[in-house]
């Protein structure tokens, strides 16, 4: 329960954080159902994806954003960034997510740039399960709650689901009195297409990462049902051939692998049969081609 009164609250909370902090995580583990792609890849995320958490009289809209990163080496990594920095304009409160015991110049960078935004900031520092040295935690919150005014800093595991109510009940604190903005069994703005697409990449992300650095996109081209069978086509654009060959692997071991894996979570999400067609094909340059990546759905600012 998260609220005491009568009153109804709602408004946004923006996650942020340089990449590969956990933020996807965390939103996923908030929502208990899985809305935002993850590996152990940075900069997985590419969208800003709204999770939707409706509680008795309190509605969280929850912004998962790219991680904020300085280098912009092409068109994909800008778009990225202003996609971030877009989320923390007018939300309620911001949620800053860091890791464990580490305090890096990248967030250093996050902080400067949500600083001045005036919305009150949570310091979340994530992944605490994996701190060996519990005796360095408490000099190191010390030291990072001088950092700036932060409105309060808890350490959790996403993974583990530990202090999540504690976050979960600050956050809340921080809401305007408002009716609710979402019906209460939504859980995302994005349709189920995008979600499907995200799908077949997370495939390709967790099990290809090292070897497809920010080269491959998914776009999907059939999305329908018939007699309870959703037919879904994706194609999966890469760069270069070589690319292409290390996607679709030995006689079509890999490509056939991401589709069985992306298949099983699509049917979860429908809660039906799957049809599922994977195609790959090359087109050079489009991540840093900023009129491709508006014809691909990089455009959602």
């Amino acid at each position: 329960m998260m609220s005491n009164t009568d009153t109804y609250r709602c408004g946004y909370a923006a996650i942020v954080g340089r990449p590969n902090v956990g933020k996807s995580t965390l939103l996923n583990h908030i929502l208990g159902q899985k809305i935002s792609i993850t590996s152990r890849k940075p900069q997985t995320t590419r969208h800003r994806v709204l999770g939707i958490k409706t509680e008795e009289q309190v509605q969280v809209i929850y912004v998962d954003t790219p991680g904020i990163h300085k280098d912009e080496p092409k068109a994909i990594n800008r778009y990225m960034n202003r996609a971030a920095t877009a989320s923390v304009t007018d939300v309620d409160v911001i949620v800053f997510v860091v890791e464990g015991t580490k305090w890096t110049e990248a967030d250093e960078h996050v902080l400067n740039k949500i600083q001045h935004t005036g919305a009150p900031i949570i310091l979340v520092v994530n992944k605490m399960d994996k701190v060996e040295e519990k005796d360095e935690m408490f000099p190191h919150l010390n030291a990072l709650s001088e950092k700036a005014e932060f409105a309060a800093i808890i350490p959790v595991s996403a993974l583990k689901g530990q202090k999540l109510d504690l976050l979960q009940e600050t956050i809340a604190d921080y809401l305007p009195e408002s009716d609710h903005f979402y019906p209460e069994d939504q859980i995302t703005d994005r349709s189920m297409r995008f979600m499907a697409a995200e799908m077949v990449r997370e495939k390709i992300m967790r099990q290809l990462g090292q070897e497809l650095p920010y080269a491959m996109t998914v776009e999907i081209e059939e999305f329908s049902s018939e007699k309870g069978v959703w037919h879904i086509s994706a194609l999966i654009l890469v760069e270069r051939n070589g690319q292409k060959a290390i996607i679709i692997g030995k006689q079509g071991a890999r490509l056939k692998k991401i589709g069985m894996e992306a298949r099983k979570d699509m049917e979860r999400m429908l809660d039906s049969k799957v049809m599922l067609r994977l195609f790959v094909k090359v087109k050079g340059g489009w991540s840093d081609d900023e009129r491709a990546l508006k014809s691909l759905g990089y455009d959602d600012l």
